[in-house]
């Protein structure tokens, strides 16, 4: 019992990020298998994912709410969550590398973009909906952003990336982030 919960925290956090590793797999595997399913087995699995996020969710608040020393560690995940539930990311992949925190994968990742985008390998629609959703996340990760993104991302900015970004900035509360997932699920499922 030396550790004092330290081993226990940890697998607890190992175990959180690898059914978070999951879950966004799942909806990945989902976007990039779209073409070969129907319709309606289509929404049927994103459904099925998205309550399954709802309930990760809902774990990760119990969790917080009876163990104080998790609060800081598990904060990320949370906000990775309540992006996915809420449809701020579209983009899976951001959504883990935000959760895990990796700024320079994100900037690899944007770089990939830009160059994709010179090449005609990328739409501008989708660059335009991915880089915004990689710079909100920078900023949420304290990255300083260059002006240029900056202006970038004040002029492509959707509404639910602002919303993300507004109800996040306070993660001292997170009721409001909880709060903001459960309305944007509850959307999602009508």
């Amino acid at each position: 019992m030396a550790s004092r919960g330290a081993i226990e925290t940890s697998k607890l956090k190992q175990n959180l990020e690898e059914q978070l590793d999951r879950l966004m797999q799942q909806l990945q595997d989902l976007e990039e298998c779209r073409e070969e399913l129907d319709a309606d087995e289509y929404e049927e699995t994103k459904k099925e994912t998205l309550e399954q996020l709802n309930e990760f969710n809902d774990s990760l608040k119990k969790i917080m709410s009876g163990n104080m020393t998790l609060i800081d560690e598990l904060s990320g995940m949370q906000l990775a969550i309540q992006a996915a539930i809420s449809q701020a990311f579209k983009t899976p992949e951001v959504i883990r590398m935000f959760a895990k925190k990796q700024p320079g994968q994100l900037r690899t990742r944007l770089a990939e973009m830009d160059r994709d985008l010179m090449v005609g390998k990328l739409g501008r629609d989708l660059y335009t909906q991915q880089k915004g959703e990689i710079l909100t996340a920078l900023r949420k990760l304290g990255e300083k952003l260059t002006p240029d993104d900056e202006t970038f991302l004040s002029a492509n900015a959707g509404a639910a990336l602002s919303q993300f970004e507004r109800v996040s900035s306070n993660l001292g509360s997170g009721d409001k982030v909880f709060a903001l997932a459960s309305v944007e699920v509850e959307k999602s499922k009508q």
